[in-house]
């Protein structure tokens, strides 16, 4: 099929279904947002796959399995990060008991003080629990080259933290280690 064919009938799909779809998948979530994003989604995937889609009225079934699928998924990763927010929540709560408010204020001051790209490759080792080769993957860089950004990532943290004249000694003895082979 010819690109301009190609483009013609998923017009045509996308004219005659969308009612439909649109209708089927707000009956099925929550708020609009959550609709808009499924129906985006179905569609998008209706393009790629669109030498899969059905002729006559088989596409509209067709879309609505892909609908289906793509609001089921939907579903899972809000649950999924439901999970995540009160799972990181209680953490937050049990360091903020152990550490003092002042502390908290003070970690979060040195982390600012960062550049973006140093609080980034943080983020994604520490928040979002990435290893060296998968970080490499997000930045599009080397695993060597991530390796040695953290690594100076954490040494800067680690002297924005002294400098804020925190003790080091709680946050373990690698804090401690970073500073001292920064001097």
């Amino acid at each position: 099929m010819t690109a301009p064919d190609r483009k013609r009938r998923f017009e045509e799909l996308y004219a005659a279904q969308y009612p439909d779809i649109l209708a089927y998948i707000r009956r099925r979530t929550d708020c609009h947002e959550d609709a808009a994003d499924a129906i985006a989604e179905t569609f998008s995937i209706a393009w790629r796959r669109l030498d899969d889609v059905p002729e006559g009225r088989r596409a509209r079934l067709w879309l609505y399995g892909v609908a289906r699928k793509v609001v089921a998924n939907g579903h899972r990763a809000r649950s999924r990060r439901g999970e995540l927010v009160e799972r990181l929540g209680a953490q937050l709560a049990q360091w903020a008991e152990a550490s003092g408010p002042e502390d908290v204020t003070d970690v979060r001051a040195a982390f600012a003080r960062l550049s973006p790209e140093d609080r980034e490759v943080l983020a994604l080792a520490g928040w979002e629990g990435l290893s060296s080769a998968e970080i490499a993957t997000v930045l599009g860089c080397s695993r060597g080259a991530a390796r040695i950004r953290l690594h100076r990532a954490r040494k800067r943290l680690a002297g924005e933290l002294e400098a804020s004249g925190l003790d080091l000694a709680r946050y373990g003895s690698r804090a401690v280690a970073l500073v001292k082979g920064a001097m």
